[in-house]
């Protein structure tokens, strides 16, 4: 039975000063739409008190939970502790009362659904995880009876629904996409209410507000910038005579955005009563802003002291480019900026595509959307019709994001952070605008929206890498389990197999910048700190939730990193100057020779620059050394944040241009935060020809692969991005035509043989017999990427143990670098005794942290 109290209770959430009792008396306050909206709340009252089921179901549930599919890994070994988790779980929620009436809460447990056999050889047909998922539907079960709750069976149900339904209901076999989510709704519904769904059309007027609602309520729950509300940093943003800090600023928003969320809760019951509205919601009833002070200005200014400041007097792109200092023989002109566009607000982020046009990812509501305000950040599309370096025209390929840090092109659309998730979005119909928009990835912590996923980079074997910064706190699912990952790292993405873990788990500040060399070798930025790190020792394999030592933040969680406090891991190069956003390694005929495989990183705060390193083979690692800046800037407004180089071979440079930098310094809600400036500025080198860009878009395959004998690494990597897009029953046989032709008196024929390995690593095809030849390769540098590729391939070569072994052993310390950290990812003692072989060799550093790292993998 419904209690009256129950519905009294939530109107009056709902309603909030125009509820006072259940005898229907409002408080007047004068405007028409109140006034309907008022008279439509006393109808509501009478809708659901004689609607007993839609109330039970709105106010006497008491919790709902979902368990089981993450469990489900542990398999049987796990079902004893899985068993007595959950019921310690449910006991103690039904031992609250959360509804102050002295009754129990009511507990709902919901079993996971079953796993789909999708068809597609690159997933689990589903037959291993049907029978753990079986066995935990049936605990769930039992605990539920045992504990005297409601259980509600979704995994049974949705097994016959995937197996009479043609239709592929699920994206990769474990999470339903919107056609599995339509499917099992009704079947959910019928569970839960005891009666069968009316499935009809839906009342596209009423979406409109539920979505407008569910839109207010997640950004209140689910702040980005968490850890600047509730959070240590909360206390930020307070300086001289300010008053207030970020928490008493964000506080006072996600109270306003609760106004806003009851406010389109009322309108939704209204209208579900048959109720209409003309005018959009009301919010005139809502708190009002708090609006601090600027810390920007006068004499005892400290960011300008610390020559982090800009200036509020903006120039025109025209007088900031009289103020670029270039290094020798190079020049720069301005492609884009705001003044011809001004979509490009508050650029963060570059790529070129297949075509050659240059996409922009922008967030203009950086730091931190403001309630009442549109949310319209974008990714653009630039076009530079007549190739004279400038850009032409302006395309959205998207809207109505929320702060892209990063994005990455490829299987005919675009990956997109938007933090808790990655998005997977599509242009079907060919207008260059999405009109498709999946959450591919969901689960990432959302605590600081300047540490946001970013840095994403296409590997060369075909994953997708991106990063995000310490105080974050994230769990992703894939079909194959759980992966976490605390306090700032770097995610592995792949997109044919739908594998995702942890590639780096060190204890970064803010990780932005990752880019691979021509063979392989990944170097990483770390933003805040100003670090640049060879990224192989680190990225071995380290159980949740121990680190990989000596990040910059290792002090915080000094337990789990297994130094001593202080330790910091070397370097790539000795830093002189912070911070670091973006990177690049030079790789362009248009350059000159002398800076050919040197290591660009942008440094938006101290000298705003585009600073420059020669970087040199050491020992089993690398070491660099700075040289002259490519480009700097007097405009103090010149924030370069990304830059990468285009098809002809020159370089350009992504321009956040804000007076005001960095997320700790200001309060968020600074009134000298810029939200309108941007420019995309392109540098050449005046005496080497620009070079013509080769046709990759919709171009033959034999061309593609022709193309992964060309010198510029930015060429390979698009030609292989498009490869990636291809039907692999086309590819391969042209592959394997591609490599047999190869001339093996080529110098770079080693190389050939290795991009072609990496294409069957990209098409999940294990190809032992051309990885054998590549392991014991001439050039050192082939053989250490082999194994990296064998890293990948130990569950898929026969061999796997006894190939890491001789790698072990090998005369050239980066390749025993590389088979140790690869031994990181087996088990056992044999895999023990392999590792300890490279002590029979001379070590040097980067070989003793990798050994030491791995044995702490092998021994946890």
């Amino acid at each position: 039975m419904l209690h009256d109290k129950y519905l009294d209770e939530y109107l009056k959430a709902s309603l909030g000063d125009r509820y006072t009792n259940n005898s229907n008396n409002y408080t007047e306050n004068g405007s028409e739409t109140q006034k309907n909206e008022k008279t439509q709340s006393i109808d509501l009252y009478t809708v659901l008190k004689k609607n007993k089921v839609v109330c039970q179901w709105v106010c006497a549930f008491g919790c709902i939970m979902f368990f089981g599919f993450n469990e489900s890994f542990d398999g049987e070994d796990g079902l004893e502790s899985f068993t007595s988790d959950l019921t310690e779980v449910v006991e103690a929620t039904k031992a609250q009362d959360y509804n102050e009436d002295g009754n129990p809460t009511r507990v709902i447990l919901v079993s996971p659904i079953a796993f789909e056999n999708t068809g597609n050889s690159n997933l689990p047909n589903g037959e291993a995880e049907n029978q753990r998922l079986q066995i935990y539907t049936e605990a769930i079960q039992a605990v539920a009876a045992a504990t005297d709750v409601a259980f509600l069976d979704l995994f049974n149900p949705s097994r016959e629904m995937f197996e009479s339904n043609q239709e592929q209901l699920t994206l990769n076999g474990a999470h339903l996409n919107d056609s599995g989510y339509r499917t099992l709704a009704p079947i959910m519904y019928q569970q839960l209410m005891g009666a069968p769904a009316t499935v009809g059309d839906i009342d596209a007027s009423l979406k409109e507000v539920v979505d407008d609602k569910n839109f207010h309520w997640w950004h209140r729950y689910r702040a980005v910038n968490g850890f600047s509300i509730y959070g240590d940093r909360g206390n930020a943003g307070q300086d001289g005579s300010r008053t207030y800090n970020n928490r008493d600023v964000m506080e006072r928003e996600r109270a306003i955005l609760d106004q806003m969320a009851a406010n389109r809760d009322q309108r939704i019951w209204a209208m579900a009563g048959g109720a209409t509205f003309e005018t959009p919601v009301d919010d005139s009833n809502t708190l009002p802003f708090i609006n601090p002070t600027t810390n920007v200005g006068g004499a005892n200014d400290r960011q300008r002291e610390q020559g982090k400041l800009g200036t509020l007097e903006y120039l025109t792109s025209e007088q900031q480019l009289e103020l670029f200092e270039l290094a020798e023989g190079y020049e720069i002109n301005l492609f884009a900026s705001e003044e011809q566009f001004p979509e490009l607000a508050n650029p963060v982020n570059i790529n070129f595509d297949n075509e050659g046009r240059l996409w922009v990812s922008t967030m203009q509501s950086y730091p931190h959307w403001k309630p009442k305000t549109e949310l319209n950040d974008k990714v653009l599309i630039f076009e530079d019709n007549d190739n004279d370096g400038r850009a032409d025209e302006c395309i959205v390929f998207a809207d109505g994001l929320h702060q892209p840090t990063g994005f990455e092109i490829g299987n005919g659309g675009a990956y997109i952070a938007q933090q808790p998730d990655v998005l997977f979005m599509q242009d079907i119909d060919g207008d260059d605008h999405a009109d498709t928009s999946i959450r591919q990835l969901v689960g990432f912590d959302s605590a600081d929206s300047h540490h946001g996923i970013a840095g994403f980079i296409w590997g060369p074997g075909g994953n997708l890498y991106f990063q995000e910064g310490t105080f974050k706190f994230s769990q992703v699912e894939s079909p194959y389990g759980l992966s976490r990952l605390a306090e700032a790292g770097i995610w592995q993405y792949n997109p044919r197999t739908d594998q995702f873990g942890v590639h780096v788990s060190l204890t970064f500040s803010n990780p932005w910048g990752h880019v691979f060399d021509r063979w392989g070798q990944n170097f990483i930025g770390d933003a805040s700190g100003g670090l640049c790190y060879w990224a192989t020792p680190i990225s071995g394999h380290i159980p949740y939730p121990l680190k990989h030592p000596g990040g910059s933040h290792d002090g915080r969680i000094q337990d789990l990193v297994g130094k001593e406090k202080g330790y910091r891991f070397q370097t790539l190069y000795q830093k002189r100057t912070r911070p670091l956003a973006g990177c690049e390694i030079v790789s362009s005929r248009h350059f000159p020779d002398e800076v050919q495989g040197n290591w660009l990183v942008t440094n938006c705060i101290t000298h705003r620059a585009v600073l420059n390193h020669r970087i040199e083979e050491k020992e089993s690692g690398f070491w660099g050394t700075e040289t002259d800046p490519i480009v700097s800037c007097e405009d103090g407004n010149f924030r370069p944040v990304d830059v990468e180089f285009a098809p002809d071979g020159s370089l350009y440079i992504v321009d956040w241009h804000n007076a005001l930098i960095g997320h700790l310094q200001h309060n968020l809600r600074d009134p000298s935060r810029d939200q309108s400036h941007g420019r995309i500025w392109r540098v050449t080198y005046k005496d080497r020809p620009l070079l013509t860009p080769p046709r990759i878009e919709g171009a033959p395959i034999a061309d593609l692969l022709e193309l992964l004998k060309e010198y510029e690494d930015r060429t390979r990597y698009r030609a292989k991005r498009e490869l990636a897009e291809r039907d692999i029953n086309e590819v391969l046989p042209e592959l394997e035509t591609w490599l047999g032709a190869l001339d093996e008196n080529d110098p770079e024929y080693e190389h050939r043989l290795l991009e072609g390995l990496w294409m069957y690593q990209t098409f999940n095809s294990p190809e032992p017999q051309l990885l054998e030849r590549l392991l014991r390769a001439e050039d050192h540098r082939a053989r250490a990427a082999a194994t990296r590729v064998l890293s990948f391939w130990l569950n898929d070569i026969e061999n796997s143990i006894e190939l890491v072994r001789e790698r072990v052993n090998d005369d050239h310390p980066r390749v025993r670098v590389e088979a140790v950290r690869a031994l990181s990812f087996m088990e056992g003692d044999d895999a023990i005794e392999a590792a300890l072989d490279v002590l029979e060799h001379e070590m040097d550093y980067y070989l003793q942290y990798t050994l030491d790292e791995t044995m702490r993998a092998l021994e946890n």
